[in-house]
């Protein structure tokens, strides 16, 4: 039990700290303005969306195929932690 306990502790905190530096990067991106500001505030919120809906998804499949709780859980985290890291990686670049 607490194994899987450690197990979502550390996803959720690995999760934090790279969607608080992607925040951060985004910040900067925005406050330089211009077309990229504007892009990105595109994308940000489009994006929210998208993962929302994809984790829901995940979820509800998960659930109505008989899966558990737990694993729903971790499937509809999924679309949630790939984003976020595909953000941190494109705005690391730029």
């Amino acid at each position: 039990m607490f194994n899987d306990w450690n197990d979502w502790v550390t996803v959720g905190a690995v999760l934090a700290l790279e969607a608080q530096g992607v925040i951060a990067m985004r910040l900067m991106k925005i406050a330089e303005g211009g077309p990229e500001a504007d892009a990105e505030c595109q994308r940000m919120v489009t994006e929210k969306f998208a993962a929302a809906s994809a984790s829901l998804a995940a979820a509800t499949k998960a659930l109505a195929t008989g899966k558990s709780f737990e694993a729903a859980a971790k499937l509809a985290l999924a679309p949630i932690q790939r984003r976020v890291q595909a953000n941190h990686r494109r705005l690391s670049r730029a």
